[in-house]
Protein backbone atom coordinates (compact mmCIF):
# COMPACT_ATOMS: atom_id res chain seq x y z
CA UNK A 1 0.00 0.00 0.00
CA UNK A 2 1.31 3.60 -0.40
CA UNK A 3 2.23 5.46 2.33
CA UNK A 4 0.97 9.22 0.90
CA UNK A 5 -1.41 8.63 -2.46
CA UNK A 6 -3.14 11.27 -4.69
CA UNK A 7 -6.26 10.72 -6.74
CA UNK A 8 -6.71 13.04 -9.39
CA UNK A 9 -6.10 15.96 -6.96
CA UNK A 10 -6.91 19.76 -8.53
CA UNK A 11 -6.53 22.75 -7.34
CA UNK A 12 -8.22 26.56 -8.27
CA UNK A 13 -7.97 29.60 -7.13
CA UNK A 14 -11.37 31.17 -8.79
CA UNK A 15 -11.27 30.82 -12.57
CA UNK A 16 -7.19 29.91 -12.34
CA UNK A 17 -6.08 26.50 -12.29
CA UNK A 18 -3.39 25.85 -10.84
CA UNK A 19 -2.70 22.17 -10.51
CA UNK A 20 -5.03 19.67 -12.82
CA UNK A 21 -5.59 15.74 -11.99
CA UNK A 22 -2.99 15.06 -10.08
CA UNK A 23 -2.53 11.08 -9.66
CA UNK A 24 0.91 10.38 -7.47
CA UNK A 25 1.79 7.14 -5.38
CA UNK A 26 4.58 7.78 -2.99
CA UNK A 27 5.88 4.44 -1.22
CA UNK A 28 6.38 4.27 2.71
CA UNK A 29 10.32 5.25 3.08
CA UNK A 30 10.45 6.26 -0.62
CA UNK A 31 12.41 9.97 -0.96
CA UNK A 32 10.06 11.46 -3.91
CA UNK A 33 11.47 15.28 -5.43
CA UNK A 34 9.07 17.42 -7.01
CA UNK A 35 10.65 19.07 -9.15
CA UNK A 36 9.50 21.89 -12.28
CA UNK A 37 10.21 26.01 -13.84
CA UNK A 38 8.92 28.55 -11.04
CA UNK A 39 4.99 28.48 -11.08
CA UNK A 40 4.38 25.02 -12.06
CA UNK A 41 2.41 24.20 -8.78
CA UNK A 42 4.98 21.73 -7.39
CA UNK A 43 5.29 24.08 -3.45
CA UNK A 44 1.44 24.19 -3.83
CA UNK A 45 1.34 20.81 -3.98
CA UNK A 46 3.10 19.97 -1.32
CA UNK A 47 1.39 22.27 0.55
CA UNK A 48 -1.88 20.49 -0.03
CA UNK A 49 -0.34 17.16 0.95
CA UNK A 50 0.76 18.97 5.02
CA UNK A 51 -2.55 20.37 5.22
CA UNK A 52 -1.73 23.84 4.68
CA UNK A 53 -3.66 24.46 1.34
CA UNK A 54 -7.01 23.04 0.60
CA UNK A 55 -7.82 20.81 -2.34
CA UNK A 56 -10.44 21.50 -4.65
CA UNK A 57 -10.83 18.46 -6.45
CA UNK A 58 -9.74 14.39 -5.41
CA UNK A 59 -8.23 12.82 -2.65
CA UNK A 60 -5.43 12.94 -0.56
CA UNK A 61 -4.93 9.76 1.67
CA UNK A 62 -2.04 9.00 4.00
CA UNK A 63 -1.42 5.68 5.16
CA UNK A 64 -4.71 4.57 4.27
CA UNK A 65 -7.17 6.97 5.66
CA UNK A 66 -8.46 9.87 3.42
CA UNK A 67 -7.02 13.30 4.73
CA UNK A 68 -8.92 15.40 2.68
CA UNK A 69 -10.85 17.65 5.51
CA UNK A 70 -8.55 16.58 8.49
CA UNK A 71 -6.12 19.70 9.87
CA UNK A 72 -2.58 19.73 9.30
CA UNK A 73 -1.35 19.12 12.90
CA UNK A 74 -3.43 15.67 12.73
CA UNK A 75 -1.33 14.45 9.74
CA UNK A 76 1.64 13.57 11.34
CA UNK A 77 3.66 14.61 8.72
CA UNK A 78 6.69 17.38 9.81
CA UNK A 79 7.72 20.04 6.92
CA UNK A 80 11.17 22.09 6.57
CA UNK A 81 10.17 25.29 4.81
CA UNK A 82 13.01 27.18 2.49
CA UNK A 83 13.21 29.87 5.32
CA UNK A 84 14.64 28.59 8.54
CA UNK A 85 11.64 29.94 10.46
CA UNK A 86 13.17 29.58 14.20
CA UNK A 87 12.09 31.51 17.32
CA UNK A 88 15.03 34.03 17.32
CA UNK A 89 15.17 34.59 20.75
CA UNK A 90 14.87 30.32 21.43
CA UNK A 91 18.07 28.34 21.99
CA UNK A 92 18.75 25.77 19.86
CA UNK A 93 17.64 22.85 22.14
CA UNK A 94 14.13 25.17 22.58
CA UNK A 95 13.45 25.70 19.13
CA UNK A 96 13.95 21.99 18.50
CA UNK A 97 11.64 21.29 20.95
CA UNK A 98 9.11 23.84 20.73
CA UNK A 99 6.50 21.38 18.97
CA UNK A 100 7.26 18.52 22.05
CA UNK A 101 6.54 21.32 24.83
CA UNK A 102 2.92 22.36 23.49
CA UNK A 103 2.09 18.62 22.67
CA UNK A 104 2.76 17.69 26.61
CA UNK A 105 5.33 15.64 26.19
CA UNK A 106 7.17 14.94 29.47
CA UNK A 107 10.94 16.56 29.87
CA UNK A 108 12.99 13.32 29.91
CA UNK A 109 10.84 12.04 26.57
CA UNK A 110 12.06 15.56 24.97
CA UNK A 111 15.89 15.38 26.45
CA UNK A 112 16.18 12.02 24.74
CA UNK A 113 14.52 13.27 21.38
CA UNK A 114 16.78 16.10 20.96
CA UNK A 115 19.74 14.67 22.05
CA UNK A 116 19.39 11.80 19.00
CA UNK A 117 18.69 14.47 16.96
CA UNK A 118 21.50 16.56 17.73
CA UNK A 119 23.44 13.46 17.43
CA UNK A 120 22.26 12.77 14.08
CA UNK A 121 22.78 16.36 12.35
CA UNK A 122 25.67 17.37 14.46
CA UNK A 123 24.06 19.98 16.68
CA UNK A 124 25.60 19.10 20.15
CA UNK A 125 27.66 22.09 20.42
CA UNK A 126 25.31 23.97 19.49
CA UNK A 127 22.20 23.53 21.40
CA UNK A 128 22.54 26.47 23.68
CA UNK A 129 23.26 28.67 21.28
CA UNK A 130 20.84 31.40 19.74
CA UNK A 131 19.78 31.64 16.08
CA UNK A 132 21.51 34.72 15.56
CA UNK A 133 24.69 32.81 16.49
CA UNK A 134 24.72 30.19 13.60
CA UNK A 135 25.36 29.95 10.49
CA UNK A 136 22.76 29.30 7.26
CA UNK A 137 23.60 25.76 7.34
CA UNK A 138 23.51 25.00 11.10
CA UNK A 139 20.23 27.10 10.98
CA UNK A 140 18.63 24.63 8.62
CA UNK A 141 20.15 21.62 10.61
CA UNK A 142 18.08 23.04 13.69
CA UNK A 143 14.57 23.61 11.22
CA UNK A 144 15.49 19.55 10.59
CA UNK A 145 16.10 18.62 14.04
CA UNK A 146 13.12 20.16 14.60
CA UNK A 147 11.32 17.84 12.16
CA UNK A 148 13.50 15.02 13.15
CA UNK A 149 12.23 15.06 17.07
CA UNK A 150 8.31 14.99 16.21
CA UNK A 151 9.42 11.37 14.25
CA UNK A 152 6.80 12.43 11.85
CA UNK A 153 5.17 9.77 9.28
CA UNK A 154 7.07 11.58 6.78
CA UNK A 155 8.89 14.70 6.27
CA UNK A 156 8.15 17.21 3.61
CA UNK A 157 11.05 19.84 2.26
CA UNK A 158 10.04 22.86 0.10
CA UNK A 159 13.26 24.11 -1.11
CA UNK A 160 15.09 23.70 2.01
CA UNK A 161 18.69 24.48 0.54
CA UNK A 162 17.76 27.75 -1.77
CA UNK A 163 19.30 30.07 0.76
CA UNK A 164 22.77 28.88 1.12
CA UNK A 165 25.94 28.91 -1.19
CA UNK A 166 26.60 26.58 -3.68
CA UNK A 167 28.90 24.33 -1.70
CA UNK A 168 27.29 24.20 1.11
CA UNK A 169 24.42 23.46 -0.64
CA UNK A 170 26.37 20.26 -1.99
CA UNK A 171 27.35 19.37 1.64
CA UNK A 172 23.65 19.81 2.94
CA UNK A 173 22.18 17.64 -0.47
CA UNK A 174 24.30 14.93 1.27
CA UNK A 175 23.04 15.40 4.61
CA UNK A 176 19.96 15.18 3.87
CA UNK A 177 19.86 12.16 1.79
CA UNK A 178 22.38 10.32 4.35
CA UNK A 179 18.97 11.50 7.04
CA UNK A 180 16.94 9.72 4.45
CA UNK A 181 18.55 6.06 4.78
CA UNK A 182 19.00 6.36 7.97
CA UNK A 183 15.46 7.02 9.53
CA UNK A 184 13.62 5.24 6.21
CA UNK A 185 10.91 8.23 6.76
CA UNK A 186 8.73 8.42 3.49
CA UNK A 187 10.21 12.07 2.21
CA UNK A 188 8.79 14.44 -0.42
CA UNK A 189 11.00 17.28 -1.37
CA UNK A 190 10.86 20.33 -3.76
CA UNK A 191 12.86 22.01 -5.52
CA UNK A 192 13.60 24.00 -9.12
CA UNK A 193 16.98 22.23 -9.41
CA UNK A 194 17.34 19.50 -11.70
CA UNK A 195 20.57 17.99 -9.90
CA UNK A 196 19.17 17.98 -6.68
CA UNK A 197 16.65 16.05 -8.09
CA UNK A 198 18.66 13.48 -9.71
CA UNK A 199 21.22 13.30 -6.94
CA UNK A 200 19.11 12.75 -4.42
CA UNK A 201 15.60 11.18 -5.36
CA UNK A 202 14.05 7.74 -5.38
CA UNK A 203 11.43 8.87 -7.65
CA UNK A 204 11.09 12.32 -9.53
CA UNK A 205 8.14 14.02 -10.37
CA UNK A 206 8.69 16.32 -13.17
CA UNK A 207 5.59 18.97 -12.91
CA UNK A 208 4.71 21.69 -15.49
CA UNK A 209 1.73 24.41 -15.61
CA UNK A 210 0.12 22.80 -13.18
CA UNK A 211 0.63 18.69 -14.35
CA UNK A 212 2.72 15.82 -14.53
CA UNK A 213 4.64 15.54 -17.44
CA UNK A 214 6.62 12.00 -16.13
CA UNK A 215 7.41 10.15 -12.90
CA UNK A 216 9.83 7.71 -12.42
CA UNK A 217 13.34 6.87 -11.51
CA UNK A 218 16.17 9.98 -11.93
CA UNK A 219 18.15 7.76 -14.80
CA UNK A 220 14.64 6.30 -16.32
CA UNK A 221 13.98 10.42 -17.61
CA UNK A 222 17.15 11.12 -18.45
CA UNK A 223 17.46 8.29 -20.59
CA UNK A 224 13.83 7.95 -21.48
CA UNK A 225 11.52 10.96 -21.08
CA UNK A 226 8.44 10.45 -22.43
CA UNK A 227 8.74 14.31 -24.27
CA UNK A 228 10.63 17.64 -25.01
CA UNK A 229 9.78 19.03 -21.78
CA UNK A 230 10.91 16.47 -19.67
CA UNK A 231 14.23 16.00 -22.08
CA UNK A 232 15.29 19.60 -21.67
CA UNK A 233 14.50 19.80 -18.43
CA UNK A 234 16.60 17.09 -16.46
CA UNK A 235 20.17 16.89 -17.76
CA UNK A 236 23.20 19.48 -17.17
CA UNK A 237 24.28 20.32 -19.42
CA UNK A 238 21.27 21.13 -21.33
CA UNK A 239 20.72 18.92 -24.29
CA UNK A 240 20.94 19.74 -27.67
CA UNK A 241 18.11 19.96 -29.41
CA UNK A 242 17.69 20.58 -33.29
CA UNK A 243 14.40 21.38 -35.21
CA UNK A 244 14.40 19.76 -38.50
CA UNK A 245 11.48 18.37 -41.09
CA UNK A 246 12.35 14.43 -42.05
CA UNK A 247 12.20 13.42 -45.59
CA UNK A 248 13.00 10.17 -45.53
CA UNK A 249 16.24 7.41 -44.43
CA UNK A 250 18.48 7.25 -41.93
CA UNK A 251 19.78 11.03 -41.64
CA UNK A 252 18.39 14.94 -41.15
CA UNK A 253 19.28 17.78 -42.66
CA UNK A 254 19.30 21.10 -40.35
CA UNK A 255 18.41 24.21 -41.78
CA UNK A 256 22.28 25.46 -43.37
CA UNK A 257 22.73 22.12 -44.47
CA UNK A 258 24.86 20.15 -42.32
CA UNK A 259 23.43 16.74 -41.87
CA UNK A 260 22.79 14.14 -38.79
CA UNK A 261 22.72 10.56 -38.81
CA UNK A 262 19.33 9.00 -37.47
CA UNK A 263 21.05 5.62 -37.95
CA UNK A 264 17.82 4.09 -38.59
CA UNK A 265 14.50 4.87 -40.74
CA UNK A 266 11.63 6.66 -39.03
CA UNK A 267 8.07 5.19 -38.77
CA UNK A 268 6.70 8.72 -39.87
CA UNK A 269 5.60 10.43 -43.12
CA UNK A 270 8.00 12.71 -44.59
CA UNK A 271 7.50 16.11 -44.71
CA UNK A 272 6.84 15.60 -40.45
CA UNK A 273 8.29 18.46 -38.45
CA UNK A 274 10.54 16.49 -35.85
CA UNK A 275 12.97 17.68 -32.80
CA UNK A 276 16.36 15.67 -32.95
CA UNK A 277 17.51 15.93 -29.26
CA UNK A 278 21.11 14.15 -28.10
CA UNK A 279 22.75 14.64 -24.72
CA UNK A 280 26.45 16.82 -24.81
CA UNK A 281 27.50 13.46 -22.79
CA UNK A 282 27.14 11.46 -26.01
CA UNK A 283 28.58 13.18 -28.67
CA UNK A 284 32.47 12.01 -29.03
CA UNK A 285 35.40 13.48 -30.91
CA UNK A 286 35.92 11.05 -34.26
CA UNK A 287 38.97 11.34 -36.64
CA UNK A 288 35.22 11.59 -39.44
CA UNK A 289 31.77 12.14 -38.49
CA UNK A 290 29.81 15.63 -38.50
CA UNK A 291 32.39 18.25 -38.86
CA UNK A 292 32.20 21.37 -36.19
CA UNK A 293 34.29 24.71 -34.68
CA UNK A 294 35.05 25.00 -31.51
CA UNK A 295 33.80 28.37 -30.17
CA UNK A 296 34.05 28.26 -26.36
CA UNK A 297 36.11 25.67 -24.28
CA UNK A 298 35.23 25.69 -20.43
CA UNK A 299 37.46 22.94 -18.55
CA UNK A 300 35.71 21.45 -15.65
CA UNK A 301 38.85 19.42 -13.87
CA UNK A 302 37.70 15.67 -15.00
CA UNK A 303 36.25 17.23 -18.36
CA UNK A 304 35.84 20.59 -20.92
CA UNK A 305 32.49 21.30 -21.40
CA UNK A 306 32.59 22.66 -24.99
CA UNK A 307 30.33 24.97 -27.36
CA UNK A 308 30.99 24.07 -31.16
CA UNK A 309 29.51 25.46 -34.33
CA UNK A 310 27.92 22.94 -37.16
CA UNK A 311 27.13 25.47 -40.15
CA UNK A 312 24.97 28.06 -38.57
CA UNK A 313 23.54 26.29 -35.34
CA UNK A 314 25.84 25.62 -31.96
CA UNK A 315 25.98 22.32 -30.34
CA UNK A 316 27.41 21.87 -26.74
CA UNK A 317 29.59 18.68 -26.04
CA UNK A 318 31.41 17.33 -22.86
CA UNK A 319 34.87 16.06 -23.82
CA UNK A 320 36.93 13.62 -21.52
CA UNK A 321 40.11 12.24 -21.94
CA UNK A 322 41.38 14.81 -24.40
CA UNK A 323 44.16 17.34 -25.07
CA UNK A 324 42.36 20.30 -23.97
CA UNK A 325 40.57 22.07 -27.23
CA UNK A 326 41.57 25.66 -28.56
CA UNK A 327 39.09 28.22 -30.12
CA UNK A 328 38.49 27.65 -33.70
CA UNK A 329 39.69 24.18 -33.71
CA UNK A 330 37.90 21.82 -36.02
CA UNK A 331 36.64 18.44 -34.92
CA UNK A 332 34.42 15.76 -36.17
CA UNK A 333 31.70 14.66 -33.65
CA UNK A 334 30.55 11.34 -33.88
CA UNK A 335 26.94 11.06 -32.41
CA UNK A 336 25.64 7.33 -31.69
CA UNK A 337 22.06 6.67 -32.72
CA UNK A 338 20.99 4.17 -29.92
CA UNK A 339 21.45 7.46 -27.70
CA UNK A 340 19.21 9.92 -29.97
CA UNK A 341 16.19 11.67 -28.50
CA UNK A 342 13.71 12.29 -31.36
CA UNK A 343 9.88 13.81 -30.64
CA UNK A 344 7.50 15.10 -32.84
CA UNK A 345 7.13 19.16 -32.94
CA UNK A 346 4.05 19.51 -33.05
CA UNK A 347 2.93 17.60 -29.93
CA UNK A 348 6.45 17.35 -27.92
CA UNK A 349 5.79 13.64 -27.40
CA UNK A 350 9.14 11.15 -27.67
CA UNK A 351 9.25 9.54 -31.47
CA UNK A 352 10.43 5.77 -30.12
Amino acid sequence: MSEIELRNVGKNYGQVIVLNDISLEMGDGEFVVLVGPSGCGKSTLLRMIAGLEDITSGQITIGGKVVNNMPAKERDLAMVFQSYALYPHMKVADNMSFALKLAGTSKAEIKKRVDEAAEILGLEKLLDRLPRELSGGQRQRVAMGRAIVRNPRAFLFDEPLSNLDAKLRVKMRGEIKRLHQRLGKTTIYVTHDQTEAMTMADKIVVLNGGKIEQAGAPLELYNNPDNLFVASFIGSPEINLFETTYQGGTEVALRNGARLPLGRELDIPAGTEIVYGVRPQHITLDQTGVPATVTVVEPTGDAQEVLARIGEQDISIVVRDHDLLTQDQQIHLHIDPPRLLLFHKATGLRLR
